[in-house]
């Protein structure tokens, strides 16, 4: 992996942002954020009191976005940071064979199933147009979203591989592999690395994503941020 890659990987959010998402991005050279209805994620350029001023005018009074980071961000004066439990980052090591399900490419008009099944999953922040950073594949059976796993920060050359969920009515199937492992072998085949992030207390999901070749590669802080009251 080239120096370039790992110091994209370490500010996934900037990276993305200024690279692969830049057509979502508001802000200016300091600091940038996803649109609300996006996702809650936003970066800084630096831990300058310019940057923070910037972040600032991006926010909402009572509105909260998290920052993504290699290090905890330092206080500062004006905001209300609150550290949030950190997590792993994982790539790929491999890309895994084809799926044999009959998976679906999920647009638009799937957008309403797609929430309610992250609503019932959580697996993590899922807004009104989330399913627009990227391709999206779901299983369906008899008629419902069965299971479902997508794209989200686009670095420049990686893809993070996010949203894995399955219905509780429909576990037990190897749907959630068979999701995980065709979104990893489309997204090495275009040429990007994969890579997701999982909480270190996520036994079972971590046990998933090392059998499919998934490894970790560093920890990232999560920083809850906004105006202070």
């Amino acid at each position: 992996m080239s120096p370039a890659l790992h110091a994209a990987l370490d500010r996934p959010v900037w990276s993305a942002l200024t690279g692969g998402h830049r057509h979502f991005a508001l802000g200016a050279a300091l600091a940038k954020r996803y649109p609300r209805d996006v996702g809650p994620f936003a970066a800084l350029a630096d831990d300058s009191r310019e940057a923070w001023d910037a972040l600032g005018a991006l926010l909402q009074p009572g509105e909260a976005v998290m920052l993504v980071t290699p290090s905890a961000p330092p206080q500062a004066a004006g905001f209300a940071l609150t550290p949030l439990d950190p997590v792993l980052q994982m790539i790929a090591t491999r890309a895994p064979e084809p799926s044999t399900l009959p998976l679906l490419v999920l647009g638009a008009a799937d957008a309403p199933d797609m929430r309610a099944l992250a609503e019932l999953t959580n697996p993590g922040p899922f807004a009104g147009r989330t399913h627009e950073l990227g391709e999206f594949l779901g299983i369906r059976a008899g008629g419902r979203l069965a299971a479902m796993t997508g794209e989200r920060m686009r670095p420049t050359g990686a893809v993070e591989v996010s949203a894995v969920c399955v219905h509780p009515d429909f576990r037990g199937k190897a749907y959630a592999r068979q999701l995980l492992a065709e979104r990893t072998r489309r997204i090495a085949a275009q040429g990007d690395q994969p890579f997701l992030h999982v909480y270190p207390s996520n036994k079972g999901a971590i046990a998933l994503y090392e059998s499919l070749g998934y490894v970790v590669r560093t920890q990232l802080h999560l920083t809850r941020v906004a105006l202070a009251p």
